[in-house]
């Protein structure tokens, strides 16, 4: 597989990793041996980064990715901390991240984690001097290698490139997300920052899998955050209308290169972008998971089919959310 570099951390990862959201909870049951067969089969298939996250299944997903990661050679996990407490700047402080650092090092079996990112936290905490400070300190201590941010928004995102020990910023990125292209992609490639992109086929609707008919778990949040009921509703389909998203589908469906699915389509269509360092979509099975990496070995697509997501973009995604992230 293809590989980069991964921002400020200085580790070369395959483009296409592997996100664990769904081992660990709100994407319906996934069984632990399920949950380990998709991560030995991802890993076997060429991907070295895998993304979790402490409240991911309050920890599942961590040690599901501990139990693995000792059996092989070459990895980088990263994880994300912060979302297990109530969201306001107050509890982002210098102790709350080593007791969740401490609890994140026990769910992964290692003394040091590669890479940490704060989840996605208010925006005022990107401002505070005394965050990056305590990250600093923790790098310093050997708890964790490098660290980041997770980010909803473009500003937000912006604000964490222009600090300087940041190594890596994860943003939504997809063909129903083109907003970071704009300014985001930009000034993480002129200052080293490495971007990982997330939720690459907008919770399956690019799987072009789905329709008005279908329906999901009740605990999968494509059921319970339709409207944001839960958390930022960004993360749900990518903020987009579900019939938006089904129509937009079918009018990028013919400009899929022959002998290719969508999903391939639309990973290939982010790793188009150099300033990409790894893209991570998650998988609910071994089938899933090993289909993933195939997009890092296609051709990269042509200017009419870059031309083709802009106008289906431009036509029925922006209006809906362009403003908002």
């Amino acid at each position: 597989m293809e590989t980069r570099r991964l921002g400020r951390t200085g580790r070369d990862v395959g483009v296409v990793g592997l996100g664990a959201w769904q081992l660990g909870a709100d994407w319906g049951a996934v069984d632990e041996s399920d949950a380990l067969a998709v991560l030995r089969a991802a890993i076997e298939a060429g991907v070295t980064f895998v993304d979790t996250a402490d409240v991911y299944g309050d920890g599942r997903s961590e040690r599901l990715v501990g139990q693995v990661l000792s059996s092989y050679d070459g990895l980088t996990v990263a994880t994300k901390m912060g979302r297990r407490v109530e969201q306001v700047p107050e509890n982002y402080t210098a102790a709350n991240f080593r007791a969740w650092n401490d609890r994140s090092r026990r769910n992964l079996g290692v003394d040091t984690i590669d890479l940490v990112q704060l989840h996605c936290p208010p925006t005022p905490v990107y401002s505070n001097d005394a965050v990056f400070d305590a990250l600093d300190a923790m790098v310093d201590e050997g708890r964790i290698a490098a660290y980041g941010v997770s980010v909803e928004t473009c500003a937000e995102a912006l604000t964490a490139i222009a600090r300087p020990n940041v190594a890596t910023v994860q943003i939504i990125l997809n063909a129903f997300r083109l907003k970071p292209l704009d300014e985001v992609l930009p000034a993480a490639q002129a200052a080293g920052v490495g971007i990982i992109a997330r939720v690459p086929l907008a919770s399956g609707l690019l799987s072009g899998k789905y329709d008005e008919h279908t329906t999901f778990a009740a605990d999968d949040h494509r059921t319970y955050n339709r409207h944001g009921e839960a958390f930022d509703v960004g993360e749900t389909f990518s903020g987009v209308p579900f019939t938006t998203g089904l129509e937009a589908v079918r009018r990028l469906n013919p400009a899929r290169t022959p002998g290719t699915t969508m999903p391939q389509f639309a990973l290939r269509w982010i790793l188009d972008h150099p300033a990409v360092s790894v893209v991570i979509p998650g998988a609910r099975n071994p089938e899933q998971a090993t289909a993933n990496t195939t997009a890092a070995a296609l051709p990269t697509l042509t200017p009419a089919q870059h031309t083709t997501v802009r106008e289906v973009y431009d036509a029925l995604i922006r209006p809906e959310i362009h403003d908002r992230w």
